[in-house]
């Protein structure tokens, strides 16, 4: 019996001993990786000297270990005193996407051009790469950010995905960062901007919340949420809910405008008003009195759905009034045999299967535009930037998607699901900072954040009116890749930024 217990004793201290030697491996030792290259360019008409680091920050959790070593990319002007230049941090959504396509298709020294006109695939390689003399380089220096999971980024030590792989943790880092690059920089009396795209913006919201807690509090100055996405009630097309039938009305109509299958002549302006008011006002009513309307009612309803979505009557009457986007997107253009867009509704693509009830190909306004930025980014980053890695820069995380966490509440508070919201979280940080100022950058053909819900959204959550800006532009989602809103929103930008640096 002693020998047995001595063997087991024995055994047991071998294990604890190989789980001491494990626990000690997943230290980190090394410094974080860092690539700097010395730039210059025009912007706005300005001569500027800037460095490019490619870098990584080290997270660290409240004992001080290493979590993970989040990448940003930094264009940083040089030859002038930094301690109150701007810095405007950028990153895109998902979640689960890298800070490539604002970094690639706008924000950055240089981008990446697609068909203006939404016609034109893109093709393969080579892509038009090109100066972008609009960039913000001569008022502000730029940080795009890519979330742990994306681009170079990824847990370390004793990190966790499931540490960052939640609204809240994905809040928690990013904040965490930037404070230690406002550390690290010198820029705690500098302007401080955030600009999101999509998810970006969900996330925007949040931080801005975290930012001003932590015992380290960081007011930001302005913040630029491109196709906001603050409230998912209003941007999640689903079976029985209300909200979006009644907020993608609007949009269905401009593209449909777009396409000319509805608004013969009349502006685009004049038709989408049209469709703002009939949505907060007839539609909104009989989508909620549902099967107390008569007959006649719902076919009056139906005569105007159609005549603001050129669909045909008898497939709104059997969608009962509810049109989802992805049928819309299919229906559209069905007797063409093509689909449109989500990002975008202006980009169509002839389909494999033209009975589906959905678009079977994807999303064209995406796959017609992603290899493009995917290519000028990877060359950019290895052949202007030197960046040497052994492993691949991930557009868009793998195994994010079925494994984020939604919860807007701590680990363990009582929760029911819900639409997503972080309408509250910005509100509230606006009434705390009410220097904050807000602009919203929509576009008309966006079918996957519509325009109307950022006006129903901003509308409600007790925003202070006076500081959030509107802006609309005739493209979608990523209003940049037409050159004339390109141009549009660089200026809407640069005033918005520039009044508030002042």
């Amino acid at each position: 019996m002693k020998k047995i217990l001595s063997v087991f004793t024995f055994l047991l201290f071998i294990q604890l001993f190989a789980f001491a030697q494990e626990e000690e491996s997943i230290e980190v030792t090394r410094d974080p990786l860092k690539f700097e290259k010395a730039m210059s360019g025009t912007f706005n008409g300005q001569k500027v000297d800037y460095k490019a680091v490619v870098s990584e920050t080290f997270l660290r959790n409240s004992k001080g270990e290493v979590t993970a070593g989040m990448w940003s990319t930094a264009y940083i002007r040089t030859g002038v005193d930094s301690s109150k230049r701007p810095v405007t941090f950028i990153f895109n959504g998902g979640p689960g996407s890298a800070s490539v396509w604002l970094h690639m298709g706008f924000f950055g020294p240089k981008v990446v051009k697609t068909d203006s006109d939404a016609s034109v695939d893109d093709g393969s390689a080579p892509y038009t790469f090109v100066d972008n003399p609009q960039a913000l380089l001569d008022i502000t220096d730029l940080v795009f950010i890519d979330p742990i999971g994306t681009g170079f980024s990824q847990v370390e030590g004793v990190g966790k995905n499931e540490d960052f792989w939640s609204l809240n943790g994905d809040a928690r880092s990013i904040a965490q960062f930037m404070r230690i690059w406002v550390t690290q920089h010198g820029r705690w009396q500098a302007p401080k901007f955030i600009a999101g795209e999509s998810f970006g913006t969900t996330r925007a919201a949040k931080i801005a919340e975290v930012l001003e807690g932590g015992g380290q509090t960081m007011a930001i100055n302005g913040i630029v949420l491109i196709s906001q996405a603050l409230d998912y009630a209003g941007s999640s097309s689903w079976e029985d809910n209300i909200t979006s039938f009644f907020t993608y009305l609007p949009s269905m109509a401009a593209t449909a405008w777009y396409h000319k299958k509805a608004g013969s002549g009349k502006t685009l302006e004049d038709f989408v008003q049209e469709a703002r008011d009939f949505a907060y006002g007839p539609y909104l009513t009989a989508l909620y009195k549902g099967e107390k309307q008569s007959e006649a009612e719902k076919s009056a309803i139906a005569d105007k759905l159609a005549y603001f979505t050129g669909l045909d009557k008898a497939f709104i009457l059997r969608s009962d009034n509810q049109i989802l986007m992805h049928r819309f997107k299919k229906e559209l253009l069905r007797e063409e045999g093509q689909a449109i867009g989500t990002l975008d509704g202006r980009y169509f693509a002839t389909e494999t299967d033209q009975a589906a009830e959905g678009p079977v190909l994807g999303d064209p306004s995406s796959y017609m535009t992603g290899a493009a930025y995917t290519a000028v980014w990877n060359d950019f980053l290895t052949r202007e930037l030197a960046v040497k890695m052994e492993r691949p820069y991930y557009s868009s995380a793998v195994g994010m998607g079925g494994n984020w966490n939604w919860k807007p509440v701590p680990d363990g508070a009582y929760w029911e699901p819900s639409y997503v919201s972080t309408a509250r979280s910005l509100s509230e940080a606006m009434h705390r900072n009410t220097a904050m100022k807000v602009m919203v950058a929509n576009g008309y053909y966006d079918l996957i954040t519509p325009f109307f819900d950022a006006e129903y959204t901003f509308a409600r959550h007790d925003f202070p009116q006076e500081r959030i800006e509107m802006k609309y532009y005739e493209a979608g989602h990523m209003m940049y890749n037409h050159q004339e809103d390109f141009d549009a929103l660089s200026k809407d930008i640069r005033e918005f930024l520039t009044n508030l640096i002042r």
